[in-house]
C-alpha cells in the first residue's frame, strides 16, 4: 500500500511539474545526495531527483512526516559558457499521504521556482564592496555596451609615446556628464589613445558606475543634480572655460574643492585654458586694419575716440555703470543694446555677425581708436576676444576683466588698464590725451613688430601649450582635457594596483583636489562706486550679489549631502536650512 501511495504521488508531482515546466524528473531508488549537502533523518523510502533548468540558485527542499523541514537556497555558478544553468532540487517523501498533499507540495515548489527566478534577476545598484573587489582599472562591459560593441569601438589616432594594447572593455571609462559637450560623433562612446594611455570615453550615463572618472561642464553643473551618492573609487572633472557669472558655485571653496581636476581659465588650474581666445602670435602680429592717419580722418568727420558694443547688459561686472560715467567725459559711440545711441548698419545688425571675426563687421570696428573690453564678471586670467581682438585689428583695448592681464600682454605699453586709473574722468582725459598725440598712440601698436613682444611668458605659453585653436595639428581643449584627465586616471589606478599587490613597498596614490585658485572669482562689485552708494532697488544689486551667496550655500549644501552619503540630491535645501540654523544657533 505504501509503495502505491508513493508511486500515486511521484506521477501526480512529476506531471503538474513537467507540464508546467517541461522539466525532466528521474527517479533514484536510494536516497538522493546534492551537489552541496546530503538530507539526513529520512526514511528508507524512494526519492526523486527533479531538474529545474532556472537561473543561479540551488533549491533543496527536503520533507519528513509531511512537513517541510528544510528550505535551503544557495548561489551556485556553473560553466560560464552556458546562458541557463542546471539546478537540482530534492524532493524526499515519506510516509503516508494522499494526492491534494503531493499536488499542495507541487505547487510550493511552483512558488519556490517562481521566487527562485525573480531573485536572479541582477540589481542595477552595484554595491560598493563588490566594485572593490574588481580590478578597477579593467572595467567590464555592462549592459549599456555588450561585448561586440565594445570591440566595435575603434580609434583613428595613437599618441605618440602611447604603447597601451589592453582591449576596450579593460580600459577605464571616462564620462562626460554633459552629452552635449562629448567631443567625439558618432555615437556615444569612443576610445581615444592619448599620450600616453587609452581609455574609452563616452556620454552614455548607464555606465555611470563603473565609470573611472566624470568629467562636468561647469556652466551647466547644478548641486541639486550631481550624481549622489558620490562613489568612492571615481574621481570628478571640472571643464569651465567661460565667464564666472555663468556659475559662482565654483567660486567658492566648498565648490571648487569637490573636483579633482580642472580645466579653466586660471593658469593654476590643472589644465589652463587663459589663452584659449588667443589663437596664435601671428594672430597679435598681423598688420593694423586702419592706419592711424585714417583714423585721424574720421575723428575729423565726427567718429568718436571710444568704441561700445555690447547687448548683454546686466552683468555681474556692472560695466554699464562705468561706461555711463565715463560717457560724461568722453565722446563714446555705443552700438549694441547697452547705453545704445548709435544704431548698426543694416548688414550688421545680424548679431552672430556683430559678434564673430565677420569681414565687414571687423573693418566697421577698426576704425575706432579704442575700444571699451570690459568683461561680463571679473576675475584673474579670464580674458576674452574683447581684449584680443582689438589687439588683432591694431586699436587699443581699454580694459576691465582679469586683475592681472599685464601679465599677458605683447609688452607693457599695449592696453590700458582701466583699474590704474582713479576715475572714470581720470581715464576719459588720459584718452583724450593719446588721442591728440599721435607719437603717444602709435607706442600701443609698437608690439606689431615681432621684436617688441617682450613678455616671455605669453611666449612660452603658446609655445608649450598641447592644444590649439583652429589648429589641425594639435587637439582642441576638449580634446586635450579629456586625454589628461585619461593618464591621469591609469597613472592613478596603476598606483592603487601597485599599492594592494605590495603596500609596504609602495605608497598608496595622493587625493588630488582643487582649490580656491583654480577658479575663486570675487565677489561681483559695483561697476562704478560702492555698494553704499546704490539705492536699495537697484536692479544689479538685488541680483548679483546674491547670487554669489546662495551659490555658497549650494555649495556647502553639496558637501554635506556627499559627506553624508545621500543618494538623493533634492535633500540639497534640507541640508541648506539645516546649515542655516546651525549658524543662527552659533553651532556651525
Amino acid at each position: 500500500m505504501k509503495g502505491n501511495v508513493l508511486t500515486e504521488m511521484y506521477l501526480a508531482g512529476r506531471y503538474l511539474l513537467e507540464a508546467l515546466f517541461d522539466t525532466t524528473i528521474v527517479c533514484d531508488p536510494k536516497k538522493s545526495e546534492t551537489k552541496r549537502e546530503r538530507s539526513t533523518n529520512v526514511e528508507e523510502e524512494s526519492s526523486c531527483l527533479l531538474l529545474l533548468q532556472t537561473h543561479q540558485h540551488l533549491v533543496v527542499i527536503a520533507r519528513r512526516d509531511r512537513c517541510l523541514r528544510r528550505i535551503t537556497v544557495e548561489v551556485v555558478e556553473e560553466y560560464r559558457e552556458t546562458k541557463l544553468d542546471v539546478f537540482t532540487a530534492v524532493i524526499t517523501m515519506a510516509g503516508r499521504g494522499r494526492l491534494v498533499p503531493c499536488v499542495c507540495l507541487g505547487l510550493f515548489g511552483v512558488l519556490c521556482w517562481v521566487w527562485v527566478s525573480f531573485a536572479s534577476f541582477p540589481d542595477e545598484r552595484v554595491p560598493l564592496e563588490d566594485l572593490e573587489a574588481v580590478e578597477r582599472a579593467a572595467f567590464q562591459p555592462q549592459s549599456a555596451l555588450s561585448d561586440m560593441e565594445f570591440s566595435s569601438i575603434i580609434t583613428s589616432y595613437r599618441g605618440p609615446g602611447n604603447v597601451d594594447r589592453r582591449s576596450n572593455k579593460e580600459l577605464p571609462i571616462i564620462l562626460w556628464w554633459t552629452g552635449g559637450l562629448f567631443p567625439h560623433f558618432p555615437g556615444d562612446t569612443e576610445r581615444i589613445d592619448c599620450a600616453r594611455s587609452s581609455c574609452l570615453a563616452t556620454s552614455n550615463r548607464k555606465l555611470y558606475k563603473r565609470t573611472a572618472s566624470i568629467i562636468f561642464y561647469g556652466t551647466d553643473f547644478r548641486a541639486y543634480e550631481a550624481p549622489l551618492p558620490r562613489l568612492h573609487h571615481q574621481t570628478w572633472a571640472l571643464f569651465h572655460e567661460e565667464s564666472p557669472m555663468n556659475n559662482y558655485f565654483l567660486s567658492h571653496g566648498p565648490g571648487i574643492r569637490l573636483f579633482n581636476y580642472t580645466a579653466t581659465f586660471r593658469r593654476e588650474s590643472d589644465y589652463p585654458l587663459s589663452l584659449q581666445w588667443l589663437p596664435t602670435l601671428d594672430y597679435l602680429l598681423q598688420p593694423t586694419a586702419v592706419s592711424l592717419q585714417e583714423k585721424n580722418r574720421l575723428r575729423r568727420g565726427g567718429l568718436a575716440p571710444v568704441l561700445y558694443m555690447q547687448s548683454h547688459c546686466d552683468v555681474p561686472s556692472d560695466r554699464d555703470r562705468y561706461v555711463k560715467e565715463l560717457m560724461k567725459y568722453i565722446q563714446v559711440d555705443s552700438y549694441g543694446k547697452c547705453l545704445n545711441n548709435k544704431p548698426l548698419p543694416e548688414h550688421l545688425e545680424d548679431t552672430g555677425t556683430a559678434t564673430g571675426e565677420d569681414l565687414r563687421f571687423m573693418n566697421f570696428v577698426s576704425r575706432y581708436k579704442f575700444h571699451l573690453a570690459l568683461e561680463n564678471g571679473l576675475c584673474p586670467d579670464y580674458m576674452t576676444e574683447k581684449l584680443w581682438r582689438p589687439l588683432h585689428q591694431g586699436c587699443v583695448p581699454v580694459y576691465r576683466g582679469s586683475s592681472v592681464v599685464a601679465d599677458w600682454m605683447p609688452n607693457d605699453h599695449s592696453a590700458i588698464i582701466i583699474d590704474n586709473f582713479p576715475s572714470p574722468k581720470a581715464l576719459a582725459d588720459f584718452l583724450k590725451l593719446l588721442d591728440e598725440n599721435d607719437a603717444e598712440y602709435a607706442r600701443y601698436l609698437e608690439f606689431k613688430k615681432p621684436s617688441r613682444v617682450t613678455n616671455t611668458r605669453l611666449l612660452e605659453a603658446l609655445e608649450t601649450r598641447e592644444w590649439g585653436v583652429n589648429d589641425m595639428s594639435k587637439p582642441n581643449y576638449l580634446n586635450g582635457f579629456e586625454c589628461f584627465v585619461c593618464d591621469q586616471e591609469n597613472a592613478r589606478l596603476a598606483a592603487e594596483r601597485g599599492y594592494r599587490k605590495a603596500p609596504k613597498k609602495n605608497q598608496p596614490p595622493q587625493t588630488k583636489m582643487a582649490d580656491n585658485s583654480h577658479m575663486g572669482c570675487p565677489m561681483p562689485s559695483p561697476g562704478y562706486g560702492g555698494v553704499q552708494d546704490l539705492p536699495a532697488e537697484d536692479g544689479w544689486l538685488k541680483t548679483w550679489p546674491q547670487d554669489y551667496w546662495q551659490s555658497l550655500d549650494q555649495a556647502e549644501g553639496l558637501e554635506s549631502l556627499i559627506r553624508h552619503n545621500e543618494s538623493d540630491p533634492s535633500l540639497l535645501w534640507k541640508h541648506i536650512q539645516n546649515m542655516a540654523v546651525s549658524r543662527a544657533r552659533g553651532k556651525h
